[in-house]
């Protein structure tokens, strides 16, 4: 009942159209990405195609479920500051929708063509373009609203990925080619008769991997965008986790107290900071770095509002709805900025330092969730869009990267250092392509077998990768600028 109770008849119809996108992006993105996943065994028939797309299903389901949130979340921090704490503002929309509609257009385009472009350099493409716009649109200055420090971490990643695809696929054939001394390994598939059980098994396996692993990384992008819709629309319900245990909210409420003594200490006499001039303070720090007094005092009075908000509580429900898309906004804030001044060594008392960055990661326990609702409609999504468009894809990974078919061994190799590479990611809270790491280790294999590679879908290949950021940074500023002029000027949002 709440939650129809939070809902007027214009943002319920928001928040339909912008899940169907949403769970729609992760759709397309089994298109690409699930579908490389099960692209070995469909193509050696090791399983027929539907038992491997339930298969590969389920394995993301569970990667999804089992998922930490940091890729989801890590995703988020790209996004302009101000768009992020106004989420459900009339911009906080046009970005949402933008990413959207942007990331599922390249999408839609590669898949046609038969190319395994990467969705996560779609979304992040898609990002920057909104950032871009936002700096320009609102301020006039351009590049302020990207968060280039995390976007160059992540690109990085992204960047690397199919090096290291390549080379250990390379590597791993290799090495096993002169281990394991077994002629049906290494030979192309047969007609449709499938392979001898025990290269089936392996098959089955290293398919297992990649989609559990897939579901564990790629599914979380998909989850994060929908924690947005959600706390855009309904604050009261989603922009706190509701189920934080009572140990923990009276921790935080301690250890809030606590950083109001360590912050006061870092602020002169006379400085000072309070509403929405403290709000920009920390936006700017956050964008452009260079902390002074006025970060430290723009964060001591967020710190001070939420231990007022969370003083004399028990729980995350006690506090009012009204009041806990602030209590978000503020310790979105506080969190990203404890962070930042922690890994720029700003903070010389050791005590102080292990006390804040403690404080820091049990605000984020109250922000950084998701329900599990979320995480079986996405893996869901993911599945269903792999059942109906894994054809295209699974020919161009099997047939036209090398110029002999995929053999066992080639397929194993790359699916090994696919899952490897995509759990290894998932550790650190990166996003990476499972498109770009899978691809790079079918073309490292075949090189490292003296196969030899197609040329054409290689540079074909090559060219979708390049374009894709810039295409969808235009794509996702194109797309924001219009959301902006409908959602201001159509439906009278503000």
């Amino acid at each position: 009942m709440d939650f129809f109770q939070d809902l007027t008849l214009v943002s319920g119809l928001f928040l339909i159209l912008a899940l169907l996108l949403a769970f729609g992006f992760e759709f397309v993105n089994g298109f690409h990405d699930t579908a490389n996943a099960v692209a070995t065994v469909i193509y050696t028939h090791t399983l027929k195609p539907n038992h491997a797309v339930i298969w590969s299903g389920c394995m993301n389901l569970l990667g999804v479920l089992t998922s930490s949130g940091a890729v989801a979340f890590g995703i988020i921090s790209l996004l302009p500051v101000e768009l992020v704490i106004n989420a459900g503002s009339g911009a906080g929309f046009a970005m949402v929708f933008a990413l959207l509609i942007s990331a599922i257009i390249w999408n839609l385009g590669t898949w046609y063509l038969g190319l395994p472009a990467s969705s996560s350099h779609t979304l992040i493409g898609s990002i920057i373009g909104v950032g871009l716009a936002n700096s320009l649109l609102t301020n006039g200055h351009f590049g302020e609203g990207v968060n280039w420090e995390k976007a160059s971490d992540v690109l990085k990643s992204l960047l690397l990925s199919p090096l290291v695809g390549f080379t250990a696929a390379a590597l791993l054939l290799l090495a096993a080619k002169a281990l394991i001394k077994e002629p049906q390994l290494y030979r192309a598939p047969e007609g449709k008769s499938p392979p001898p059980p025990w290269i089936r098994g392996l098959l089955i396996l290293t398919c297992t991997g990649v989609s559990f692993a897939h579901g564990s990384n790629d599914g979380q992008k998909g989850m994060g965008l929908v924690m947005l819709i959600l706390i855009g629309i309904l604050p009261g319900i989603y922009a706190l986790d509701l189920n934080i245990d009572r140990s923990t909210f009276t921790q935080l409420s301690q250890e809030s107290k606590a950083a109001i003594v360590i912050l006061d200490k870092r602020v002169p006499p006379g400085v000072s900071l309070q509403g929405k001039d403290a709000d920009a303070e920390l936006s700017r720090f956050l964008k452009l770095d260079n902390a002074g007094d006025k970060t430290f005092a723009a964060l001591a009075t967020k710190n001070r509002q939420i231990s007022d908000k969370l003083s004399g509580k028990t729980s995350i429900k006690d506090i009012s709805k009204a009041d806990r898309r602030a209590l978000r906004s503020d310790i979105y804030l506080v969190s990203k900025t404890i962070n930042k001044l922690d890994k720029k060594n700003i903070f010389t008392e050791k005590a102080d330092e292990k006390s804040l960055v403690d404080y820091k990661k049990n605000l984020d326990k109250v922000t950084e969730f998701i329900p599990n609702w979320v995480k079986f409609a996405v893996a869901f999504s993911l599945g269903l869009g792999t059942m109906i468009g894994w054809e295209r894809i699974v020919v161009t990974v099997g047939e036209k990267i090398g110029k002999d078919h995929l053999n066992y061994a080639q397929g194993a190799s790359a699916e090994l250092v696919a899952m490897s590479t995509i759990a290894a990611a998932d550790h650190f809270g990166l996003p990476v392509s499972t498109t770009h790491v899978l691809s790079s280790g079918i073309a490292g294999a075949m090189t490292a077998n003296g196969s030899g590679i197609q040329k054409e879908t290689v540079r074909n290949l090559l060219i979708a990768w390049v374009l894709t950021l810039p295409a969808c940074i235009f794509l996702g500023a194109l797309t924001f600028a219009g959301g902006l002029f409908l959602v201001f000027n159509v439906f009278g949002l503000n």
